[in-house]
């Protein structure tokens, strides 16, 4: 007769607590484990599109006006920007701020953006996430002061560009220092001199590049500086001496 081994009772199952609602600030699990993995980065690659449902299609750009430091500012295409700015904003972020100074000396009241048409024009893609290129640049301009929020939907933008802060213009290479320095102790002289010394400076560079005296005039008038300031900067440029009793000494640094 076979034996038979008791077993032992089999414990009642255990009741599972029901899951809680997802609230706001805990999202489901179920939502959760839904989620792929994401892998790469925002520079390319198997980098995930960021959703751009929740961004505007346009942003509301208007003028900042700034009592103080306008009048110390210079244009966003000048080569000023060009030259100290471009080195830290970097070139996405340069040439953004030039395209909406531009829309703002078409419209001074204020114009909107299409943002999605804008990045295709600097190259920057069609990406329009948090992270994305033109996102980036934006949030440079902010962030070096050249732009502000401007209520809901709306963003503030420089119309004169304020010299480069001191903290900034260290981060630069050693010879644009230099310049810079010039430029500074230049503002200080009065607008007919600044422009003999611009003049002066590009006749040297001209001459040095084999053009003569009629080559350098011509160029500078190209350049808008008056008649007289070029034909005198290229005397001094190609003779050592300028005529009409203008010395040299007024013409160089």
């Amino acid at each position: 007769m076979p034996v038979t081994t008791a077993r032992p009772p089999v414990p009642p199952a255990t009741p599972v607590p029901p899951v809680p609602p997802a609230t706001a600030d805990r999202p489901s699990t179920a939502s959760r484990q839904a989620q792929p993995v994401r892998h790469g980065d925002d520079r390319g690659g198997d980098a995930p599109r960021e959703d751009p449902g929740n961004q505007p299609a346009t942003i509301r750009v208007v003028p900042w006006i700034d009592a103080i430091a306008d009048p110390h500012g210079v244009h966003a295409c000048s080569r000023y920007v060009e030259l100290y700015w471009l080195g830290i904003l970097g070139p996405s972020a340069t040439w953004l701020l030039r395209r909406l100074s531009y829309g703002l000396e078409i419209s001074a009241a204020g114009f909107d953006l299409d943002l999605a048409e804008t990045a295709r024009c600097l190259g920057l893609g069609e990406r329009m996430g948090k992270n994305s290129p033109f996102r980036r640049s934006l949030q440079r301009l902010t962030t070096f002061g050249l732009a502000r929020p401007y209520g809901s939907g709306s963003l503030a933008v420089r119309t004169r560009i304020p010299p480069l802060p001191l903290r900034h213009l260290e981060r630069l290479p050693t010879s644009l220092q230099q310049s810079h320095r010039r430029w500074t102790a230049e503002r200080s002289l009065p607008e007919p001199e600044q422009m003999r010394r611009r003049a002066a400076r590009l006749a040297a560079g001209l001459a040095a590049g084999g053009a003569g005296l009629a080559d350098i005039e011509r160029r500078l008038g190209e350049w808008q500086f008056h008649p007289a300031v070029a034909y005198r900067a290229a005397c001094v440029a190609t003779n050592g001496h300028a005529t009409a009793g203008t010395s040299p000494s007024r013409l160089t640094e």
